[in-house]
């Protein structure tokens, strides 16, 4: 079994951005030899989370807007509570970044057939900016034979 790692920056947009990976995913797939087997990327951030979902410029509208209005960032929370906290003072208010991620969560696994990541006809895989912008850091595992 052959297991390849790789880590990809990404630099992200303010507030709440997503940015389509996928094709970095199968360039690193084609790098790593694996023909049949598994890929998982995690996100190594807590404010930057990643979904399987199409990447459609009027939906990605929708997904910003549907979060933020869920989940609004000028609502009351605790962890903006910066003054009572052991935190640098350059620390931002993002709880509502926090809380989106648990939503939407920090891994993805996707099925590698004949040396490519197996995606339906619509789906991508996206990094969910929450707290941008940043220099954000994904770590993928490629097992497989």
């Amino acid at each position: 079994m052959t297991s390849f790692h790789h880590l990809i920056e990404i630099d992200t947009g303010a507030g709440l951005s997503v940015h389509d990976i996928t094709r970095e995913l199968g360039e690193l797939v084609q790098c790593s030899g694996v023909q049949e087997g598994m890929l998982v990327v995690t996100s190594l951030h807590t404010t930057l989370a990643l979904s399987v979902n199409e990447n459609e410029a009027r939906l990605l509208d929708d997904i910003r807007d549907t979060f933020l209005r869920l989940v609004p960032p000028d609502a009351a929370y605790r962890h903006n509570d910066i003054h009572l906290r052991d935190c640098p003072p350059d620390e931002p208010e993002n709880a509502h970044a926090h809380l989106i991620a648990m939503m939407l969560g920090n891994s993805e696994t996707l099925a590698v057939h004949q040396g490519r990541p197996v995606l339906g006809r619509w789906q991508s895989l996206l990094a969910v900016e929450l707290d941008g912008p940043r220099r954000r850091r994904l770590a993928v595992q490629i097992l497989g034979e």
